[in-house]
């Protein structure tokens, strides 16, 4: 009995002390979070009122030259390749002759053509005098049309000659070869030869959705090339993309750029400038701009009613010490906080010292 009274008591005993204990962890875990809130309930910081300035806009982007048009010449059908007129690198003017293929069909085509012709001739006498119905003449009528168009078709898809002014960058067969309409470019597609036109050129330029509103057809552009380091060249808008991409936030403006000299060449690396003139943006010290950890996040914070506000923002162009940010949730007059960002969350209590 002695024994079961003393198990008892230790029992009882252990039950006070961990009851005891679990009280004093809950009361310093309180004191802890309470101390933790008390150390981060006011941050002291600095600020600055943003006000907008006026900058000259200037964007710069990188970009490959390609040719102003480009074609992969070939005929219709498939057929044997009588004469090629031109090697690779030559230079050609429009309409000058290109290839010939083979144009048997194109005679027997010809031959019942003139068959034809003289047939409706004189169908056309008997018409008058009355000595044939008008169907009759209708249907040979018809049947000379269709003729004539496929001698005319024939005729242009045998005897190729270059649509533009340009270069010859690929010859693909030889003379007398038979041209089958299986893939000879590297592109994947069908050709006897390749022309480029090479002047002018054009330049494709994938630009950021913010400057939309800002870019306008006949705008100018400043391309300068690595390979020629002393010299620039002056492109011009042409074509501006109607849509944005959604995956990259951008849209694609061409440029036309003349080729002076002939120096330039398709697949070249260029420099791309453009002025888009002054406009009044936010540009603040590079330090009040925070990187999210492990992203390309930028933002700032700004102070209202002494709490802290986190706001997202874009950047655009870098000027010494300082940087254009962009953001639909900024405007003039608010608190930028300038020094002690970096100890900031988002909804911090902040003093604001002088």
């Amino acid at each position: 009995m002695k024994h079961l009274r003393s198990n008892l008591v230790i029992l009882i005993s252990s039950l006070i002390i961990s009851s005891c204990s679990s009280k004093t962890n809950r009361e310093s875990a309180t004191l802890q979070n309470t101390a933790t809130s008390a150390e981060r309930a006011v941050i002291p910081v600095k600020v600055m009122t943003i006000t907008k300035s006026r900058i000259s806009r200037t964007i710069d982007y990188t970009a490959t030259i390609l040719p102003f048009e480009e074609v992969n010449m070939a005929p219709s059908t498939p057929g044997r390749i009588e004469k090629i007129y031109v090697e690779k690198g030559d230079k050609v003017s429009k309409g000058q002759d290109l290839f010939l293929m083979d144009r048997t069909q194109l005679y027997q085509q010809k031959v019942q053509l003139s068959s034809l012709a003289k047939d409706l001739a004189r169908l056309d006498t008997l018409l008058r005098t009355g000595s044939v119905k008008q169907q009759q003449y209708d249907q040979l009528k018809t049947q000379y049309d269709v003729t004539k168009t496929n001698v005319d078709f024939m005729e242009e898809n045998t005897f190729l000659r270059a649509p533009f002014a340009g270069v010859v960058t690929g010859k693909y067969f030889e003379d007398g070869e038979i041209y089958s309409g299986s893939p000879t470019t590297s592109s994947g597609r069908s050709a006897v030869v390749t022309v480029m036109q090479i002047n002018p050129l054009k330049v494709n330029v994938n630009i950021s959705e913010q400057y939309y509103p800002l870019i306008k057809k006949g705008m100018k552009a400043n391309i300068s090339a690595d390979v020629y380091k002393d010299e620039s060249f002056t492109a011009t808008v042409y074509r501006i993309s109607p849509t944005i991409d959604s995956d990259t936030r951008s849209f694609t403006v061409e440029l036309e750029l003349p080729n002076r000299n002939d120096i330039l060449k398709p697949g070249m690396f260029v420099r791309v400038s453009m002025d888009l003139g002054e406009v009044e943006t936010f540009v603040v010290p590079a330090n009040t701009v925070l990187v999210q950890e492990g992203t390309n996040i930028r933002y700032v914070f700004t102070g209202k009613n002494n709490i802290a506000e986190r706001i997202e923002v874009d950047l655009g162009k870098r000027f010494d010490d300082k940087l254009e940010i962009i953001s639909a949730n900024l405007k003039e007059g608010d608190m930028l906080v300038n020094e002690g960002q970096a100890r900031l969350i988002n909804g911090d209590k902040i003093e604001i010292i002088r």
